[in-house]
């Protein structure tokens, strides 16, 4: 039999280059933190820059997206790159270099008397070290590497548990993966559900007579997806009501109150919560009141549709006022009118951000994480999103929340999907433009949409698009958020290949 410690090289092994020799335990004392490359539309730029930006020391990845790494391979031939060959398969033995490193684990586990994780030691010296780095998508901005520690991932974990109930069902937790792993740690779910003793069931894609086939079939409990998403499922042709209620975490970008309806009416139980890459993921939810169901149904869906409050694990969100001098704080009144923005702190706010101390001290001015999302603050302490500041439209002296009139025009019966942002105008500054997609089987026309909207719809004058365009799809990040900056170079004539 193999000592434990030739065990130990031989797995670590499976983890160094071709070129160089085998490691020893002792090369590898040292702190290891690990990321996930963020597949974004700017994925190949995403993998140029982030290994380079985080000193990686070895990578796992998928065959599919291993010639992404190719110039970073030749640039770093000393980085161990492992490839994962089977990553499809669901039967079979197991094999490739990703799966015999596994298989080596396994064997020195049982050699040690099947002691699992009894045993190994943390690399953390303090609940504050860094346990991972996020990196933010990148769309428009190069992406930045937010430090997670494993104080806050903890915490995170342990607020997602509650908030989403995922111990709340007899039996235990069945979770389905329509939320990227890689998109803030999964906002890490993968410790919440394992902590619950869950099972995790993993898509390769977003496919949704998959998901549906696997709510049926499978009885899944929980999943979480971004509003898009769950709009898309909701008018899959496969959609019924299930037998049995699913809770759905619903976050990535403002959700409708139609949109709440429609899950609702299939049993898909909506849990709002709000947060970002730099907060672990969620950090507040919109806690459902009792007396709300005595409301009338669309004065019900409103509420739940707010952003709501912070996590049992963190301190309350507030909305501060932004006509004041950077690091200045200062609430907007609870009244449900003024704007502000949202701002938090506590446990769940990420350390900063990885090797970039300018971007961290802008984060936290103040001594508070800015969010850069503008909201209402309503007297019973929940926070409501109007829009982000850079995409609030201007138009005659008026504050036009696109995710307001988006809310509006995914009521029009035949529109399945909005997204809205400002365009130049000679007279009032700026106009809305609105693009939208259509349900299966009906026809629209940009003009038909402006008619409802004038003359039948609860949409105010002042805020009834300029132009709407029908188009077949919207340009969505791989975490399902309506691209808007895709949306304005569009607006300006821009190539939509």
């Amino acid at each position: 039999m193999s000592s434990p410690i030739s065990r130990l090289s031989g797995l670590l092994g499976h983890f160094s280059s071709a070129k160089s020799k085998e490691p020893t335990p002792a090369q590898y004392d040292h702190n290891v933190n690990f990321h996930t490359l963020s597949p974004t539309f700017f994925l190949p730029r995403a993998a140029a820059i982030e290994p380079e930006h985080s000193n990686v020391e070895a990578i796992i990845v998928d065959k599919e997206f291993e010639p992404l790494l190719r110039s970073f391979r030749a640039s770093k031939p000393d980085v161990a790159i492992i490839i994962d060959t089977d990553t499809d398969a669901t039967a079979g033995e197991l094999s490739g270099p990703f799966d015999n490193a596994v298989l080596e684990g396994l064997r020195y586990d049982a050699e040690t008397g099947g002691a699992g994780w009894d045993g190994l030691e943390s690399q953390a010296a303090a609940e504050d070290d860094i346990i991972a780095l996020a990196y933010t998508s990148g769309t428009t901005a190069r992406p930045k590497g937010v430090e997670y520690t494993h104080r806050g991932c903890y915490l995170a974990a342990m607020g997602n548990v509650i908030e989403s109930g995922l111990n709340s069902h007899q039996g235990r937790c069945r979770y389905l993966w329509t939320l990227p792993m890689f998109h803030a740690m999964g906002w890490t779910f993968p410790w919440a559900v394992t902590a619950v003793r869950g099972t995790h069931y993993c898509l390769r894609k977003i496919d949704y007579p998959e998901i549906w086939r696997l709510l049926k079939h499978e009885h899944v409990t929980h999943f979480n997806a971004a509003p898009t998403v769950n709009t898309l499922l909701c008018n899959s042709p496969e959609a019924e009501r299930l037998p049995d209620p699913v809770h759905v975490t619903v976050a990535a970008s403002p959700p409708t109150p139609y949109l709440f309806e429609q899950m609702t009416n299939l049993n898909l139980h909506p849990v709002h919560v709000y947060g970002m890459t730099e907060t672990y993921g969620p950090i507040t939810k919109g806690y459902f009141m009792p007396l709300w169901d005595t409301l009338p149904l669309k004065e019900k869906y409103q509420k739940m549709a707010r952003q709501g409050h912070g996590f049992v694990t963190s301190l309350p969100a507030r909305v501060i006022k932004t006509e004041v001098p950077e690091g200045t704080i200062e609430d907007v009144s609870r009244n449900g009118q003024e704007i502000g923005e949202i701002v938090f702190v506590g446990n769940i706010c990420a350390r900063g951000y990885y090797k970039d101390p300018e971007a961290s001290r802008k984060l936290f001015a103040g001594g508070v994480l800015h969010s850069g999302d503008l909201a209402v603050w309503h007297r019973d302490g929940a926070i409501q999103i109007l829009d982000r500041a850079k995409d609030i439209i201007i138009s005659g002296g008026e504050n036009i929340s696109s995710v307001a009139l988006e809310s509006m025009l995914v009521t029009h019966p035949d529109i399945l999907e909005a997204g809205v942002v400002a365009v130049p105008d000679s007279h009032w500054g700026e106009r809305p433009k609105a693009y939208v997609t259509v349900k299966h089987g009906q026809h629209l026309e940009g003009k038909d949409v402006i008619d409802w909207a004038r003359n039948t719809s609860d949409i105010s004058k002042f805020m009834v698009p300029r132009e709407v365009e029908v188009v077949a799809e919207l340009p969505k990040t791989s975490t399902g958020k309506v691209r808007k900056n895709v949306l304005r170079d569009w607006a300006k004539g821009a190539n939509r290949t």
